[in-house]
């Protein structure tokens, strides 16, 4: 499948800054079952690119005149291949073990461990596909999807409380479950083509390590939507949390108060 993208982050403020630093992961990463044909990334400002510790291609933009908008805009082509059963191919240069370290996202409290508990087997025990998708099923009907429910501070923790959130919370509580076993699980941030669904073309989801009869790896599961990763999805890039692997994030200097408008649309193509 290719899939067509353009994402779209405008930050406007109501008055002139004097200094902006953005954090970019927004350049798809190289992985076996993507492959990018075209893409573009245009911002303001001075735009250098790096590779980070989890190997996500990356900018660090920063404007240092006076501005009262930030534009980042990316567009391209990207092609996707089918995935059997979620899992993902190719070597990883990362142990996974790296992954089981929790955050203060994703922190397991009393609540999130008895979840665990409840859906996953005791420590020690294998954990295969079934078992994960055990757990992302428990977490999509216990955590209704509601926009504006939780913003980016929001924990885990706050999130299962709550009863509500987004796919950011979803992969969060997720990932909070699994370090409460000890299983290897990791944030994905991307694009989806969403279909019917309603939900943002800008995605977020998780990779966990499982020891199937005939597979041990990663495997990728959207909890939002209860389902493994498809050729439908895009990957931007990996990290143990949001904070790690967020499209845009950053800070300013100067006063006034801050809007921030995202258009993002994924078209499948021929």
């Amino acid at each position: 499948m290719h899939l067509s993208i353009r994402h779209e982050t405008l930050y406007r403020y109501t008055q002139a800054q004097a200094y902006s630093i953005e954090q970019l992961h927004l350049t798809p990463r190289g992985e076996a079952q993507q492959h990018v044909l075209s893409w573009k990334i245009s911002t303001p400002g001075h735009c250098s690119s790096y590779t980070d510790a989890y190997g996500n291609f990356s900018h660090m933009l920063t404007v240092n005149e006076a501005h009262d908008a930030v534009r980042i805009l990316v567009e391209g082509v990207v092609a996707t291949t089918a995935l059997h059963g979620g899992r993902l191919q190719g070597a990883d240069s990362l142990s996974p073990l790296i992954f089981t370290v929790p955050t203060h996202l994703t922190q397991p409290t009393p609540m999130l461990a008895d979840v665990a508990g409840h859906c996953l087997p005791p420590p020690g025990a294998r954990i295969g596909t079934a078992d994960l998708m055990k757990l992302a099923s428990h977490i999509h009907g216990a955590v209704t999807y509601r926009s504006g429910a939780t913003d980016v501070f929001s924990t885990a923790g706050d999130a299962m409380i709550l009863g509500a959130g987004v796919c950011q919370d979803h992969a969060h509580i997720f990932l909070a479950c699994c370090h409460a076993r000890g299983v290897p699980a990791r944030y994905v941030s991307g694009y989806i083509d969403p279909e019917s669904t309603g939900h943002a073309a800008s995605h977020a989801w998780v990779d966990a390590w499982v020891e199937d009869e005939d597979f041990s790896g990663w495997i990728s599961i959207d909890v939002t939507h209860n389902r493994l990763m498809t050729q439908s999805y895009c990957r931007l890039a990996i990290g143990r949390d949001y904070e790690s692997a967020a499209p845009v994030r950053g800070m300013r200097r100067g006063g006034g108060g801050e809007t921030m408008s995202v258009e993002a649309l994924i078209v499948p193509v021929q």
